[in-house]
């Protein structure tokens, strides 16, 4: 591990290993070649990253605030994305 806090989306590569089914690892290498799978893996990762961080901080909000409907939801991600998307920039996770 790094001493240097990373966000996510930040810092140098880092050499990892994962198991996936290897019908999962074939559908994503005829997807996008061998060459960009790490990318892929990267992408969908951050993405759920994403989705989760929002997911706490609605949660945390309707906790303080009370429930909010499912456009205001849909409102919030999409805000989320635009924001995050323009700095391209992650909040860190807490």
């Amino acid at each position: 591990m790094s001493e240097i806090p990373y966000s996510v989306g930040e810092g140098p590569a880092t050499r990892v290993s994962l198991f996936l089914p290897e019908g999962t690892a074939e559908a994503i290498r005829r997807r996008v070649g061998k060459c960009e799978f790490s990318a892929f893996i990267t992408e969908a990762v951050e993405r759920e990253l994403r989705g989760q961080i929002l997911d706490e901080y609605l949660a945390d909000y309707e906790r303080r605030q009370g429930a909010i409907s499912g456009h205001e939801q849909e409102r919030a991600r999409r805000v989320f994305d635009e924001v995050f998307a323009e700095k391209g920039r992650w909040p860190a996770a807490s």
